[in-house]
């Protein structure tokens, strides 16, 4: 697998962003046109449907990428357990517990006192990791 840095750590889900996310909003578009062109109960009831596909696929994302981050929040506490006190590591919000997932075990703890005495966010976190902590299974 190709290394992840702060700059390419993005995931892209190619049958989700490339083919499933156009398929539906064209199919959105097409029975837009279609109800415009023959206005008619059941093209809107088209309509209807189209969209609400379209937002089905998107929660079905959104719902994925809720549960990652809980499963996230979670490893980082435990992996922190055993390097900061339990008052500390319940001082740090769920984005700077995200941002930690990418820090490596030697640094996590001092990163993690800088995000909470400077109050960083989750990009300020992973743009001050040294050593990246590569995570393959994200969805």
């Amino acid at each position: 697998m190709a290394a992840q840095s702060f700059k390419s750590h993005t995931k892209w889900d190619p049958l989700f962003h490339f083919l499933l996310s156009p398929v539906l909003l064209i199919n959105v578009l097409l029975a837009v046109k279609h109800a415009w062109s023959y206005p008619a109960y059941t093209t809107v009831v088209a309509v209807v449907m189209a969209i609400a596909i379209f937002l089905l696929a998107f929660k079905m994302r959104v719902y994925s990428l809720k549960v990652q981050d809980r499963v996230i929040r979670l490893e980082e506490r435990l992996r922190l357990q055993g390097q900061l006190p339990a008052d500390q590591i319940a001082k740090l919000t769920e984005k700077q517990l995200i941002g930690l997932r990418f820090a490596a075990d030697d640094e996590v703890a001092a990163l993690a006192q800088k995000a909470i005495a400077g109050n960083w966010d989750q990009e300020q976190i992973k743009a001050a990791i040294k050593t990246w902590r590569p995570d393959h299974f994200r969805v």
